[in-house]
This record gives structure tokens, sequence and C-alpha cells, in this order.
């Protein structure tokens, strides 16, 4: 975009600054809508819960009701097959079914029928049969033993609309012996409902599964018994599961509903809980029409600022070209830079980063910006970097240059050099930091391994001559402070260069690859280090090891390489790859004037003894003490 272009744009500045200002009181205003509208939405999710809750709790209730029937059912049932229907078995039982209906309240009757429909017990005399019932041709063509909840009926005793439950006895030869019928009344289950104050306009419905309503609180007396099996709760599929939300103008008093339904898994039940749509809104309406009011007055007064911020506006406006050149000339440099350019805000968050971060650390620039600018760095690189930042801030130091590791999203980590500067306002106050990283894993790759070459043996891996002089000076130190021993065994392989003229190099340096492994095997402890002498010739450095410990350790490697079995011909005295050993041990402390060449050249003359003894042994120094002169005093 030229700068034409940009000034033609700033020009128009205080006319978009107004529409700006036109949409906020859009947005503000639909927002509002919206949220009222929610609020709508969590009033009726609200009342659904709680309708749910109600659901629930009179399924419940409805299913306790009938296994109390139930269980007193079972009883009868089991004492009848047990003693028959003689008369004195009958009227034992009427007694006792009369005393248990007395003792529970939601029991509307308990009785007897026999095979033909006649009553063997009632609360009184009734003269017609049951034998067309539903329940009772139910369980006389099926020989299966569990309740039977029926339909709704009226009770022939007195008239009232109840909800039986019955189950099959048999005979002792396994025929139909009858029915005991157990039964609730309507008027209970309605009279429980009361109890329920979940609107002035909500109702309770409790409706058998072919669609006839069991009891309904309130008006129970109008609706029982009353059919809606061709209403969508019963005949639309998408409401055919075990519960949920339901809303719908109800048939029986033509009120919008906010329900839930339940259908009971053990019986034939359906509950339904409503509340009525208009009432359940209405505390909504007044509030919402309130808050309404305030957000009007709200947008007024935004409206009225907004007119005073494009006056503002068009007084900034050469300002803020001077900003918008300034921020494009720092983005034409970064963004053209191989390295990754950033800038810090004071809160440690990235402000700005440039395209080039997909190439340093993997990651696009506006998936970064935002996030904080230390994240990516290694926890042990950490605490420094943390450092230099902090100090930077603080206006401590105006630049630094650091090292550090960085996650990168696709290869893991990499090493970054950033050079940090510090940014300020025109007052002199520190506002950020502008970060330039580079990616160096490369360099440091080549680094670590020019490190490895300059302290480890090519052909053995072993710790080279160099390594050892230092770790020989280091452990000296060490023992003298701790007053420590110090061992030091000194391996050569016999007969080294008739091997080579026998078999050649390349098995010359299989042969020393072999014995390089045996004496790493036995560098077990932290400290232990096995390098590569010269030659043939290796050295094994044992921090804090006396005589007996080293002795230990020689004899171990020689037995090894011995043991190893690898043919050496011109090894006349074995017919395979010997080595002998050397052995030396010291305590510094007690030996203040030698030194560590002194602990060398008596591992070293213990070596050629072994040598001259005949190969293939361990010879340790006995001459140690000799060599090197007693301090004062010891």
């Amino acid at each position: 975009m030229s700068l034409a272009t940009q000034r033609a744009g700033w020009s128009r500045l205080p006319l978009r600054a107004a529409a700006f200002v036109v949409l906020t009181c859009a947005t503000i205003l639909g927002v509002s809508g919206w949220r009222e509208w929610a609020a709508r939405d969590a009033v009726l999710r609200g009342a659904e819960t709680e309708m749910a809750n109600v659901a629930r709790s009179l399924t419940q209730h409805a299913e306790d009701s009938l296994d109390l029937l139930d269980s007193g059912v079972v009883g009868v049932v089991s004492r009848l097959e047990m003693d028959g229907t003689a008369p004195a078995t009958i009227a034992k039982l009427r007694t006792l079914l009369e005393v248990r209906k007395k003792a529970i309240e939601r029991v509307h009757s308990l009785a007897i029928i026999d095979d033909q429909g006649n009553w063997l017990t009632s609360p009184g005399m009734i003269g017609s049969t049951l034998s067309d019932d539903a329940f009772f041709r139910y369980h006389q063509l099926s020989p299966k033993r569990e309740p039977y909840v029926g339909r709704p009926v009226k009770s022939l005793l007195d008239g009232e609309w109840v909800v039986t439950l019955s189950r099959r006895f048999n005979k002792p030869d396994g025929s139909f012996g009858g029915v005991v019928l157990a039964t609730i009344s309507s008027k209970y289950l309605s009279h429980f409902y009361e109890q329920f104050e979940i609107g002035r306009n909500s109702s309770v419905s409790l409706t058998h599964g072919d669609g006839l309503i069991i009891a309904r609180n309130p008006s129970n007396e109008t609706f029982v018994g009353r059919s809606v099996s061709d209403k969508p709760l019963f005949r639309d599929a998408s409401l055919q599961r075990p519960s949920g939300a339901y809303y719908f103008k109800s048939p029986l008093d033509g009120a919008e509903r906010v329900s839930f339904f339940k259908r009971s898994s053990r019986f034939p039940l359906l509950l339904l809980a409503t509340v009525d749509k208009d009432e359940l809104l209405a505390p909504w309406r007044a509030a919402a029409i309130s808050r309404m009011l305030y957000v009007v007055a709200l947008v007024m007064l935004i409206a009225v600022i907004g007119a005073v911020l494009v006056r503002q506006l068009q007084r900034g406006q050469r300002m803020a070209a001077a900003l918008v050149e300034k921020e494009a000339h720092f983005r034409l440099l970064a963004e053209g830079s191989s390295d990754m350019v950033t800038r810090i805000g004071l809160d440690e968050r990235l402000r700005y980063v440039s395209p080039s971060s997909a190439r340093v650390v993997g990651w696009r620039a506006n998936q970064l910006i935002g996030t904080p600018a230390l994240a990516g760095i290694n926890p042990e690189d950490l605490p420094e970097v943390q450092a230099i930042v902090d100090a930077m801030k603080r206006g401590e130091r105006e630049e630094a240059r650091l090292t550090y590791r960085n996650s990168h999203r696709q290869n893991g980590e990499v090493w970054l050099e950033s050079t940090m500067r510090v940014t300020r306002k025109d007052n002199g106050r520190v506002d950020g930091v502008v970060a330039i990283s580079r990616d160096i894993t490369e360099h440091k790759k080549l680094e670590t391994r020019l490190e490895t070459l300059a302290i480890e043996d090519s052909l053995t891996g072993l710790a080279n001559r160099r390594r050892f002089d230092e770790r020989l000076k280091e452990e000296w130190a060490r023992a003298y402070r701790d007053r420590s021993s110090l061992a030091l065994l000194m391996i050569d392989v016999d007969h080294f260069k008739a091997y080579n003229d026998e078999y050649g190099h390349p098995a010359g340096d299989a042969c020393l690859r072999l014995v390089a492994k045996i004496i790493a095997a036995e560098t077990q402890r932290a400290g232990d280090l096995a390098a590569r002498y010269g030659g043939e010739e290796f050295a094994m450095l044992l921090p804090n090891t006396d005589a007996v410990g080293c002795a230990l350790f020689g004899e171990r490697i020689r037995s090894a390489i011995h043991e190893a079995g690898l043919v050496h011909a011109t090894n006349l005295e074995s017919g395979c790859v010997t080595a002998s050993v050397g052995g030396a041990t010291c305590r510094p402390a007690l030996e203040r004037t030698a030194g560590v060449a002194s602990l060398v050249e008596a591992a070293d003359r213990a070596l050629y003894a072994a040598k001259d003894a005949g190969r293939d042994r361990l010879v340790m120094s006995g001459e140690l003490m000799n060599l090197m002169p007693k301090a004062s005093g010891q």
C-alpha cells in the first residue's frame, strides 16, 4: 500500500469511527437482545430440570408404591400355594389383608380371586365375578409369575378409580389357581402430588402405558380415566424414549406447557410433570423490559461519547500517520530478515513475530503472537534467560546476547542465539524488548562433536590420553583433599606387534576394540575411567580404591581377556590373546611431595615386571613408597 493510499484512509478515519460507534451501539443492542433470549432459554432449561427432578421422584414413588403392593401380594401367593384355598386359610388371609390395608395408607384394596373369577376375600359382599377383566384373563392365559399392572378401572367396592397390581397363583398340580389383586387409589396419588408446589398452573399426570390417565393433579376427578393415546407423546416416534423434555399445548386445558416425561423402566407407567409457560416466563419478561431500558440509556450515552471521540480523532490524524509510517518501516526490516524478530511486552508476551518464525521454531507468526515469550525455553536455561529479561525490563541492561535451547514444533529442540535490546517510550520508560533470534543447532552439534573428538579415542571409544591426563590430575587433587587412596592399572596386550604381523591391521584393530570393551565393562562406578594410553596399552583409573581392590580389578580384566579366547598363534605361552597388568596405589595426602607422574611410573614399572615374569599376569607395585619420599612427620 502506498503512503498516499494510507493517508487517504486516515482522512476517512473519523467517518469509520462514526460507523464503528453505530456498529457498537447496534452490537450492544443485539448482544443484549441475545442475552435476554439466552436468559429466557435458561429459565426454560431450569424449568426442564425442575420438572425432570419432579418426574423422576414421582416415578420412583409410583414404582415404590407398586413394589409395596407387590411384596404383600407375593406373600399371599406363597401362602396360597403352600396351604391351598381352604376356608380356614382364606379366613386367616382375609384378616391379614384387612390389617395390611389399614396399616398402609396407599393400599386401596387387597383381594383373592379363584380360578373362576369369584371373590374369595373382599371388603364387602360383591356378587359379580372378574372372569372378564383384563388382568384376570392375562393371568388365566399366561403362565408367567411376574406382577401385572393393569389399566386404571373403577373399583367395584366404592366406585373410585384405581390402578391394579396382580399376580397369579397356581394349584398344587401347576394349573391356574386364581389371582391375588392389590390396588392403589387414583385419589391417593393425586393427593400425594399436591405436595409438590411447582407453579400455580402446574400439573402432574401419571398415565398408563396405553394412554389412560391414572391420576392427575389438579382436577383429578375430571381427567382420570381419559385417554390421551392419540397425542404425540404416545404416537410420535421421537418421543418414545425413556425420558425427555416436552413442549406442547395441553389437550386438557389448552395451556402452553413446559414439561418433562419419564417412563418407568419396570412398569407400564409414564409420568408427565408440566408448568404453564406463560406463568413461568412472566418474571423474566418484567426483568427483561427493565434491563433493556438501561441498555437503551447506555447506548445513547455511548452515542454521545462516540461523537466526542470522532472529533478527537480528527485532531490526532497526523500523529497516527507518523506512527503507521514508523511501524511499517520496522515491519519491512523485520519481515525481510531470515532471523526471527520478536517484540516482547512488559507482560513477557509476544507482541510481534516475524514470518521467519516458521523456519526458526516451526510455528507461524499468528500462532505465537500473544503467547508467553519464554514458554518454549528449556527449563535448565530458563533461569538465566529470565534473569536477563527481568534486568532489561527494570532498565538495568540495554542489550544482551545469550544462547539457549528452545522447543521446535517439528524438530523437538533447537539451539537459538538471541540478541536482545530494550525499547523505550518517548518519555524514556521501558516498554518492551526486541529480540533477534537465529538457529545455531548445527553449530552446536559441531562444537559437541569436536569436544567429543578431543577427549575420546576414535578406535575404541574409551577416553584418550589427553582426557586420561586431565582426570588423573583431578582425581589426585580430590584424593588429596579427601585423604583417600587412588589406584591405577596399566594394561598391555602381549605380543601385539606379532599379532598385527600375523593377522593384519584390521584384525589388530578388532583385537584392541575387544580388549577395550572388556576393560570398559569393569568401569561400573561413576568415578572410574578407562582410557587408551597409547598403541596397545590401556590405563584404568580407580579413585578411592586400595591395593587389594586394585588387584581385584586387575585380575578380573586379565582373566576376562584370556577367557575371551581370541586366537594368537604367535603367543606361544597360551595360544590366545593375553594381557599383562601392572597396578599401583597411593594416598596423596601422605605423599605430599609426590605427583601424578610418580603413580604412573610405579604402575608402569609393575607392568614391565609382569612382562618380564612371563606375561599374562598381574603385578602390583611394591616399590612405590620407596620411589616417593615421605612427607615430614609421617
